[in-house]
């Protein structure tokens, strides 16, 4: 299984979840109803797992970025910026077993491959601030 891959994935569903205003639970089974790739590369349980907990402890998450956001506002940030952020911050407040070193790498990857191309820098800047 593949924890780079699942990641995009639970990013991709997160940004799915801010436009269709779904559940997690609906977009996580609409994905595995519809998707072309191998359930058997990604980790659905992982998946799952950051998108039920940035549910539950979203205005947490959000806070935590707000802080640290310089004359922005969370409502200003591009949805995929947003969902990065979001799964970056899930992990390095919640995930022990993950360093966080490799939560703002991750965070930084998937803004060079989905963001604008000042996300990158933006996102380190938050995330660098934040750990």
């Amino acid at each position: 299984m593949n924890r780079r891959k699942s990641r995009e994935i639970a990013m991709k569903l997160l940004f799915e979840m801010s436009i269709n205003k779904e559940s997690y639970e609906d977009t996580i089974e609409s994905f595995k109803e519809n998707t072309d790739i191998d359930l058997n590369d990604i980790d659905i349980a992982y998946i799952t797992k950051v998108l039920a907990g940035i549910h539950e402890n979203g205005k947490e998450i959000d806070k935590s970025i707000e802080k640290h956001l310089i004359k922005w506002k969370l409502d200003r940030l591009s949805k995929m910026n947003l969902a990065i952020l979001r799964i970056s911050t899930y992990e390095i407040l919640f995930e022990e077993e993950i360093p966080d070193r490799v939560s703002v790498n991750e965070g930084i990857e998937l803004a060079k491959k989905y963001g604008e191309d000042s996300s990158p820098a933006f996102i380190n800047g938050i995330l660098a601030k934040m750990i």
